[in-house]
C-alpha cells in the first residue's frame, strides 16, 4: 500500500493506476472505520488529512483523464475535511525516487 509524493506525471500506467486503487482503499479505511490495513503506516500517515488525500487524488485523476482514462470513482468532497497535508512521509522523496527506479518500470525519474 503506498502513496507516492511524486508528481503524478512522473509514474507509470502501473504505478499511476495502482495508487489510484489504493488511495480509494485508504479512503474507505478512514471514513467507514475499516479495520483492514488501519494499522499500515500509509494508512496512519493520512488520518486527520482527508482533504489533503482528497487533494491528491484529483491530482491522480487529472493525469489519468490527460492520459486518456474515463475516470468513474469520485469521491465525497464533503469528507475531505482536515489537515492539507499528511504526518510526513512513509518513505522520504530521494528514497521514493530510487523505490520507483528500481522497479525496473516506465515511471519517468
Amino acid at each position: 500500500m503506498r502513496i507516492w509524493d511524486l508528481p503524478p506525471t512522473v509514474l507509470c500506467r502501473q504505478h499511476l493506476l495502482g495508487e489510484h486503487r489504493e488511495l480509494h482503499a485508504i479512503w474507505s479505511i478512514l471514513n467507514q472505520n475499516k479495520k483492514g490495513y488501519r494499522h499500515h503506516p500509509e494508512v496512519i500517515r493520512w488520518e486527520g488529512a482527508l482533504r489533503a488525500l482528497y487533494k491528491r487524488h484529483d491530482m491522480l485523476v487529472r493525469e489519468m483523464e490527460r492520459r486518456g482514462f474515463q475516470h468513474m470513482s469520485p469521491l465525497d468532497r464533503s469528507l475531505a475535511k482536515g489537515a492539507r497535508s499528511p504526518k510526513g512521509y512513509v518513505d522520504d522523496l530521494t528514497r521514493q525516487r530510487l523505490l520507483l527506479k528500481a522497479k525496473g518500470c516506465q515511471c519517468s525519474l
